[in-house]
């Protein structure tokens, strides 16, 4: 890691090898000029673009107003009603703009030429919109021959939003290096709204898969910093990611990211300043020559301003990527069917473990039957283990299920194998059958050896054709031959860049950008062979990742720290796969857990209202009947089964996953903590406590329309009186609980 200029802001350093590999796919429009608007559409934009002399150029949308001042700085304002709002706090005479380059260790910042502003009509798959064309020249002595061409676009339909991207020309004679790009710089300051606060105040949303069971919703304090790596695979494992990073007040919000529909290695730092000051980027390392006349493109870009949490930004960025071509299936009818997980046996669970608690399963209204890890042999052949499941007993097993009227769920961890390095947990990888038949599949690094991926596996590469047949030939054994009914693919991060001269790849991020294609011959596959499956895909501990988010029917809260993590995870699923997406909460006994030794969990939680009161789809892993002292933190007690089977029946009464999510709270700022569902002429909420806590006082219940209602507490079935809603205003409820309060509120 080293510092970018005098940014302050890390970036990751990348072998120059693969960014001249990268540099090349990437430049492939080194000579080609900046994708032009199509023909003007018949009525024009209603955004009002005012370019000054000088600068600022101001574009001024229905929600915000976007001034690229004259240093190059891009700040944004939301317009409500009479206010004008925003984080933004350029520093005062600074000539560093929003976007610039790293070259020779030195940033490169650009004077805009304002005379030689463009304003044109856009028009495309975004709808009606404006561009605006800005050429730049280096803030440097003479003899820098590199010139910038910044493009933003505003759309009528996503007035919140901005689009940037940028164009760095080499109009010298000699080739020029550069480091890295710079995009989006933006320091925040959270006395802008408020002048009491400390500049870093806020709330933020970082959407890198950065680290096992790390907030990625957390309160900024003085010393937070994190580098948000995304797309490809970083140490542990881990990487993918949403490109996207929030921070917002209770009166205000600001985001960057990107909107391309591939994953781009990028990193997009959050770190707070010594000053206090929130400084925020998306940085691309190219570490890469420009010859003579030719040009870098950058991905889209953007930054939006907000009023709310973490979920409007995520929504407009969802919203902007299906308008581009991400498509997100509706799931089916089964995702939001409630869930029994055979993880409670842990590693070694047998047929009969699993089939032993069909009739518990039955009392409470379970649907699926999930068999998790380690049922198979080698990791990349997957076959079963002989030991646990003999012969066919995988297939007899599933057609137990199915004769009790259970669904089964398998567990598989696409694109690794094992080459006989390194073990997981108990399991000393050995070299599988198809890394002996096939090993000019494997994913290469920069020194020839296999590139790894969570779990230390050796990863397949996913740009190979071959490959991609050989995962469809799995889902078909698993879902037609052995008869599951959907898969639960575990820890899926991403892969690394693939150096492997026999792939002939254009990049070697072709093997990052390619996991979409397996994951949509898994998903397809799957929904082919039997329409009412589940695919569930689970980024443990971390955000997903866009390359494989639109493959799936169920999403998951993905191993939570508790029942927190469950309640802001599945607020995030549900901005980012719609409304009514079902979004799995994970089994229940992760909603509570202490630590046992250094890296160990004790799972033993109950808190079945942080998912059913967002609007989740519950599970369970526990154990019956009890099979010793070893799985006794989730083992069915009856105490325990009394709990399970009120919750679980609530839950197939209420069914408030297929409900209308509705963002009426800011989360950090509204208590106490809440959510609303809207569903059949109903509103259900859902207030937390602070753990731990009670809360007295009175709650906001919102988004009601004017009439009389009546107020039940659904989970005890205590009726709570009446509200009033008249002229728009907001009715208030008295109210004295702990944990939490789930309503049901309806026209009288």
């Amino acid at each position: 890691m080293k510092y970018a200029g005098n940014s302050g802001i890390l970036y990751r350093s990348i072998g120059s090898t693969f960014l001249l590999v990268l540099a090349l796919a990437f430049l492939s429009c080194t000579s080609k000029p900046a994708p032009q608007p199509k023909a003007p559409p018949s009525k024009p934009s209603d955004i009002k673009i005012e370019v000054k002399d000088g600068g600022p150029v101001v574009i001024t949308t229905t929600a915000a107003e976007f001034q690229i001042l004259p240093s190059g700085f891009l700040q944004a304002t939301l317009r409500l009603s009479d206010k004008r709002l925003t984080l933004d706090e350029p520093v005062v005479g600074s000539t560093g703009g929003s976007d610039s380059i790293v070259s020779q260790g030195k940033e490169l910042d650009f004077v805009p030429d304002f005379g030689q502003t463009k304003v044109l009509e856009a028009s495309g798959k975004l709808g009606r919109g404006k561009r605006v064309e800005i050429p730049a020249h280096p803030l440097a002595p003479t003899g820098i021959a590199i010139e910038r061409m910044l493009v933003v676009e505003s759309y009528d339909d996503f007035p919140g939003i901005a689009l940037i991207s940028a164009s760095y020309k080499n109009v010298g004679k000699s080739d020029f290096h550069i480091d890295q790009v710079l995009m989006q710089q933006h320091r925040f300051n959270a006395q802008q709204v408020d002048a009491k606060a400390q500049p870093y105040d806020m709330w933020s949303f970082q959407g890198s898969s950065y680290d096992w069971g790390k907030d990625d919703v957390q309160k900024l304090v003085r010393t937070s910093s994190q580098p948000n790596l995304m797309g490809e695979a970083v140490k542990g494992g881990y990487g993918g990611g949403i490109p996207v990073v929030a921070a917002w007040t209770a009166s205000v919000g600001e985001a960057i990211g990107h909107v391309e529909t591939l994953p781009w290695t990028l990193s997009m730092p959050l770190k707070v300043d010594p000053d206090g000051r929130v400084n925020a980027s998306i940085n691309i390392p190219i570490n890469s020559d420009l010859k003579p006349g030719e040009s870098y493109s950058t991905p889209r870009s953007f930054v939006a301003v907000y009023s709310g949490d973490f979920y409007e930004p995520l929504r407009m960025w969802s919203s902007i990527l299906q308008k581009e071509g991400w498509e997100i299936p509706k799931p089916s009818n089964e995702a939001y069917n409630v869930s029994w997980c055979g993880w409670g046996y842990e590693f070694n669970v047998t047929p009969k473990q699993m089939l032993g608690t069909v009739p518990k399963l039955k009392e409470m209204g379970i649907k699926w039957a999930t068999l998790d890890d380690r049922w198979f042999d080698t990791y990349g052949d997957w076959n079963p283990r002989h030991d646990t499941f003999p012969g066919d007993s995988i297939k007899q097993m599933t057609d137990d299920f199915h004769k009790q009227g259970i669904l089964a769920q398998l567990w598989w961890l696409p694109l690794g194998a094992e080459d006989g390095q390194g073990k997981w947990e108990s399991h000393k990888y050995i070299v599988s059958k198809v890394a002996k038949e096939h090993p000019d599949w494997f994913i290469l690094d920069k020194n020839g050896k296999h590139g790894r991926m969570t779990r230390d596996l050796a990863a397949l590469c996913p740009a190979v054709p071959e490959v991609q047949s050989y995962f469809k030939q799995l889902t078909e054994k698993f879902i037609r031959d052995w008869g599951f009914d959907g898969s639960k693919l575990d820890n899926i991060y991403s892969v690394p860049a693939c150096y492997n001269p026999a792939h002939h790849h254009k990049s070697p991020q072709d093997s990052v950008n390619a996991m979409a294609d397996v994951y949509k011959i898994i998903f397809e596959t799957t929904r082919a062979i039997k329409p009412e499956s589940v695919t569930q895909a689970c980024p443990c501990g971390t955000p997903p990742s866009l390359a494989w988010l639109p493959f799936i029917d169920q999403a998951v809260t993905a191993d939570p720290v508790g029942a927190v993590q469950v309640r802001r995870r599945i607020k995030m699923y549900k901005a980012l796969l719609g409304p009514h997406s079902a979004v799995y909460g994970d089994h229940v006994e992760l909603s509570e857990m202490s630590r046992v030794g250094a890296n160990g969990w004790s799972e033993h939680g109950a808190d079945f209202a942080s998912t059913v009161g967002t609007g989740g789809v519950p599970g369970t892993k526990f154990v019956w009947p009890d099979p010793g002292p070893k799985f006794k933190p989730v083992a069915l007690t009856t105490e325990k089964e009394a709990h399970w089977k009120k919750w679980i029946a609530l839950y197939n009464q209420k069914m408030l996953s297929k409900g209308d999510f509705r963002d009426l709270y800011v989360y950090g700022y509204d208590s106490p903590e809440a959510y609303a569902i809207e569903k059949d002429g109903k509103m259900y909420y859902a207030f937390f406590a602070d753990p731990g806590k009670s809360f007295m006082g009175e709650l906001e219940l919102r988004g009601l329309k004017s009439g009389t209602y009546n107020v039940v507490d659904y989970v005890d079935g205590k009726n709570l009186g009446s509200v009033q809603v008249e002229n728009g205003k907001t009715p208030r409820l008295k109210a004295d609980f702990k944990d939490h309060l789930l309503l049901e509120v309806s026209l009288k």
